[in-house]
């Protein structure tokens, strides 16, 4: 369990999935000693997805230094991927952070900075098979921390992804209460909340849904790793 004040660093960009940030963001915001920082691609305020409008507290530039950043997914993920300008603050930041973290698809911005290489992670089920165009081990679980390393799974995982290391910054305790405070006791109404326990036909219809989204996802991930290559040596 660390002691002492940490800052975490949310990026926050055009057409993220806001629960991607705004869970574990309640989660950090609850704990002891963390400081939450947003950190926009852009200045604020930023569209999420679906209209939703998140303030920023700096840029790129004007942020501070970052004891633990993490990055969230959304359709917006695409538009990162062929940012240098993104990509090498993600790459310098997650160099000096002592903890690199991600929700959902915010593991493929890691991925094509260079920081998941030769580690395991998680993503959305979506892009779980698009981890290893970055070399690194994709596992099938809500939360995966290897070394310094933490990536949640899809969207909700946030909050078990804050949560689980809360506890490790501040003690099982603290974190146990924060999880009381908000509740968190999930109770979905129906038993669909995964690839292998949806209908077959209703995870085709998601897949189909997506399919646009993912095939451009696909392509800029793999010019990304071609193009960045030499970088990460």
């Amino acid at each position: 369990m660390a002691a002492g004040s940490l800052t975490a660093g949310f990026l926050v960009f055009p057409d993220l999935t806001q629960f991607d940030l705004t869970g574990p963001y309640e989660v950090f915001s609850r704990a002891p000693g963390i400081r939450v920082v947003l950190v926009g691609t852009r200045p604020g305020p930023i569209k999420s997805e679906w209209g939703l409008l998140l303030g920023t507290d700096c840029t790129l530039d004007e942020a501070p230094p970052l004891d633990l950043l993490c990055v969230p997914g959304g359709p917006g993920v695409n538009a990162l991927l062929p940012d240098d300008q993104v990509l090498d603050f993600v790459a310098r930041r997650g160099a000096s952070a002592s903890w690199v973290t991600s929700v959902c698809t915010g593991a493929l911005v890691l991925g094509a900075a260079g920081l998941l290489r030769g580690y395991r992670a998680t993503t959305h089920w979506l892009s779980m098979d698009l981890l290893a165009e970055f070399g690194a081990t994709s596992v099938e679980a809500r939360v995966v921390r290897d070394r310094n390393r933490i990536t949640g799974g899809g969207i909700t995982a946030g909050i078990d992804f804050g949560l689980t290391l809360v506890a490790e910054l501040r003690g099982r305790e603290v974190a146990e209460r924060i999880q009381l405070m908000m509740e968190y006791d999930p109770l979905p109404p129906f038993d669909a909340g995964s690839p292998g326990d949806a209908p077959a036909t209703l995870v085709q219809a998601v897949r189909a849904d997506r399919a646009r989204l993912q095939e451009e996802r696909r392509a800029r991930i793999r010019d990304a790793v071609r193009r960045r290559a030499p970088r990460q040596g």
